[in-house]
C-alpha cells in the first residue's frame, strides 16, 4: 500500500547528492517507491516529483502534469514514472517560465529552459522508451532531470529580481498583471 512521503526541504544534503542508477526498475523496492511518488506529488499538487526529493537518492522521477491550484494552466497527461534518466539532445530555443518547487516551497522563479528535448528511460517495467517533449512537459523533464543531479531550480535562475514569493505569483497568475 502506497504511503505519503516526507519532502525533503532545501538544505537536505539529499537534494544536492547525484543520484544513483538503478539496477532493476522491477525490484518491489522501487515499485513501492513509485507507488509512493505517486501518491505524495498528487498530494502536494506537484506537476513532478524526483526520489531525492522523498530522501532517496535514486535516479527516479515522475512526470505528473495535471491542473492543480499551483499550476492551473498545466496541460493533463498521465504520470509517467522515468527511471535512469537521459537527457539526449535539446533544441536551441530557450523560454523562461515560472517554475517552483515542492522542496522550496513559498518560491517562484523565471528559469530559462529547452522549448524541446529528446529523452530516453526506462519504463517501471523495464522497458527503453525515446521520447521528445514540448513546451511545459518538457520544463518538468528539466526540472526533475536537474533534481537526479543534485541540481535545484534557483541555481539556473539569472537574477534574484526573477524570484517571487509563492504568494505573489499566484496574484500575478490570477490577475494577469
Amino acid at each position: 500500500m502506497a504511503i505519503m512521503r516526507q519532502i525533503a526541504q532545501m538544505g537536505q544534503p539529499v537534494l544536492r547528492a547525484v543520484a544513483a542508477r538503478i539496477p532493476d526498475p522491477r525490484e518491489p523496492v522501487v515499485q513501492s517507491l513509485i507507488e509512493d511518488m505517486l501518491v505524495t506529488v498528487a498530494d502536494a499538487n506537484g506537476v513532478g516529483i524526483a526520489a531525492p526529493q522523498v530522501f532517496e537518492s535514486l535516479a527516479l522521477f515522475i512526470v505528473a502534469s495535471n491542473l492543480n491550484p499551483r499550476y492551473p494552466q498545466a496541460p493533463v497527461m498521465e504520470p509517467i514514472a522515468m527511471i535512469n534518466p537521459e537527457l539526449l539532445w535539446t533544441s536551441d530555443e530557450m523560454i523562461k517560465d515560472w517554475e517552483g518547487c515542492l522542496s522550496i516551497p513559498g518560491l517562484r522563479g523565471l528559469v530559462p529552459r529547452h522549448t524541446r528535448i529528446g529523452v530516453r528511460y526506462l519504463t517501471r517495467t523495464g522497458e527503453v522508451r525515446e521520447e521528445e517533449f514540448v513546451d511545459f512537459p518538457a520544463r518538468i523533464f528539466q526540472h526533475e532531470f536537474d533534481h537526479v543531479r543534485g541540481v535545484l531550480f534557483i541555481d539556473r535562475i539569472e537574477s534574484t529580481l526573477e524570484m517571487v514569493s509563492e504568494k505573489e505569483y499566484l496574484r500575478r497568475m490570477y490577475s494577469h498583471a
